[in-house]
Formats: C-alpha cells, structure tokens, sequence
C-alpha cells in the first residue's frame, strides 16, 4: 500500500469547491437513458455522449474526477485520443466502477447483495494499469417496513463486501469510494430514513476497521437522509440536512478523507440545495461534496440528444452550469439566484 499516494489522491478528490462526476452506467442502464432522447444504445453513441461530457471546457474548475464504466476506460476519444489521456488532460481523475451489480440475497426476499469480488485483485491491477486512481462499488439498501427490511444480515453482507472490496483497492494503489445507497423508493419517513442510514454506517465502518481500511485513503458515498418517495410527511431542504449531518455525526470518524453524496432520483435543484444547506452547518470534520450523476447530466442529455450533431457545445453548457453550481454549494455559498446567471 501507497499510503502517501492514497492520501494525496483522496484530498484531490475533495478538493474545495470540486466533486465527482458520475458516468459509469452499465451498458442497459446508458440504454435507458439514450433511449429516453431517441438515440440507439450503441458503442459509438454511448462514446460520443460520454466523450461531449468529458470535453467540456475548464471541466476540471469544479470536477475533480469521473467514474468510468469498463468500456469507457478503454475507449478512445473521437480524435484518437485515450478517453484516460482526455480526462489527465483536463484535470479530471479517472475512476472505474468495479463491482458487478446488485442480485437478490438467496433466503431473504426483496434484498440485494453486490457481487463482484471474485476476480477484484486482478481487475484492480489491471484498472491502476489503464490509469484508475480510485473505484466505486455500490451496496442497495431496501426498505420496506411491512416486509421487515432491511435485515441485518443484508446490511452485514453488504458493508462486509465494501470493505473487502476497499482493502483491495488501496492494496492497489487505489482511493475506494465505498457506497451504501439506502434506496429513497418507499412511504418511511424521515425518522425510518434516519435510522436505517445510522446503523448502516456504523455496520460498514465496523467492517472497514476489521478490513483494516485506511479512512484517511477512503471516500464515502451515502445517501442524503430522505423520507421515502411515496411518504405522504415530505420534509424541508433544511430538515433533509439537519438529519443527514446529525447521522453523519453520529456514524462516521474524523479520520474519513470525505464525502461525496449521491444524489439518489433527487432532481438536480434540489441535489444541489441539499448539499448547500448542509454546508452551511459547517464547520464539520471532513469534506462534503458531490458524486451526481443524473443531478449532473439530465439538463445536458435533453439538450444533446436533440440534436447531437450541432448540440455539444450547448449540452457541455449545462453541465458546465451544474457543476459550477454545486461547486459552490460543496462550499455552501449556493444561492438560487446563480441559476439565471
């Protein structure tokens, strides 16, 4: 392990003011999206998309890196270029998703456990060797309270799997972002959130300490602490933030290099306020920032997909808007008014 080489790459990933953009949809869920503008789910379309991201000008101002899918990092550029060499060109890090997706836990129904760790070491080698300098991989937390979920065990299995997969990285040289997303699908409310979140967190660090993780080389990636999309008691922008600091607070070490939040279905005003208000009740002990994806690119596909032949540099704009913005709130000095100007 690298220690000096994880640090510094840590704190450049949540450097003051920058986040982390998120592109590394798996090739059926890039479909959906491409499909959704009317354009065919193809290799080159999915390259032209990512590749209209990636160039945008002074892109790397308010994003610190990306995280690419397997064939992204491979990929070149429509000028030949590597997509890696773009992005180090730019000033953006280049990250790799390296789990293998979410499948239903045998014996508990309605449950998922992220699988991928068979064949890690080697993948990491080889990731670092293509220019990797941190990974991702995702735990989906279920909650549905008629169904008792989630189980214990579900959150054990899968905190237990992150940190497996975070000992690997940083064996590799690589930063790991470690990411329980508790899914916002459901009618719990805040409190059901709150809790779910707390024990989930305290259970994965638990699992980083026996897997002797460094957390000054390791970035968190959780959800905001929402109440469920279909509770009828919705809540405020600052009560979304009051209750994901105190959990936050609650649950995580000082040592932790950061954190970036995922936005979770969130549009992207409101992934943005959040952040910005729980900023405000600073000073805290690490680093909040962002890790979007579609609070990143759902303005800049629209305006692609209209019409990608002639739209790419009004597609980059909207991106180039969205990370200014929550630039600014990752220092919590957003206000709504920067949207119009």
């Amino acid at each position: 392990m690298n220690v000096e080489q994880l640090l510094e790459t840590a704190a450049n990933m949540v450097a003051p003011g920058k986040g982390i953009l998120a592109i590394d949809e798996s090739t059926g869920t890039i479909g959906k999206r491409l499909d959704s503008v009317g354009h065919e789910n193809t290799e080159n379309n999915r390259r032209d998309y990512r590749e209209t991201l990636l160039t945008t000008a002074d892109i790397g101002e308010h994003i610190s890196g990306a995280i690419l899918y397997d064939e992204t990092i491979r990929q070149k550029g429509s000028n030949g270029d590597l997509m890696v060499d773009i992005m180090n060109e730019a000033g953006v890090m280049p990250g790799i998703k390296v789990d293998t997706g979410a499948h239903p836990m045998a014996g508990f129904d309605g449950e998922l456990i992220t699988e991928g760790l068979d064949g890690l070491r080697a993948r990491l080698e080889e990731y670092a060797e293509l220019g990797a300098k941190f990974a991702k991989w995702r735990a989906v937390i279920t909650i549905n309270e008629e169904n008792g979920t989630p189980s214990q065990a579900n959150i054990d299995a899968n905190c237990h799997a992150l940190a497996r997969y975070a000992a690997l990285c940083q064996e590799a040289g690589i930063v790991p972002i470690v990411e329980p997303e508790i899914l916002m699908n459901g009618v719990h409310d805040i409190d059901t959130a709150y809790d779910v979140s707390e024990l989930t967190l305290k259970t994965l660090f638990n699992h980083l300490y026996e897997q002797d993780v460094l957390l000054e080389g390791t970035i968190l990636k959780p959800s905001m602490v929402v109440p469920g999309d279909k509770c009828p008691e919705q809540v405020s922008v600052e009560d979304v933030a009051e209750a994901t600091v105190s959990c936050l607070m609650n649950s995580v070490p000082a040592a932790l290099a950061g954190i970036v939040f995922l936005s979770g279905g969130q549009t992207e005003i409101e992934a943005t306020d959040h952040l910005n208000e729980m900023n405000k009740l600073g000073p805290l002990p690490w680093p909040l920032s962002f890790s979007y994806g579609r609070a990143l690119q759902a303005s800049a596909i629209k305006v692609w997909g209209a019409d990608p032949s002639k739209n790419v540099s009004a597609a980059q704009q909207e991106l180039g808007h969205r990370a200014r913005m929550n630039g600014f709130a990752a220092l919590g000095e957003y206000n709504s008014n920067m949207e119009s100007s």
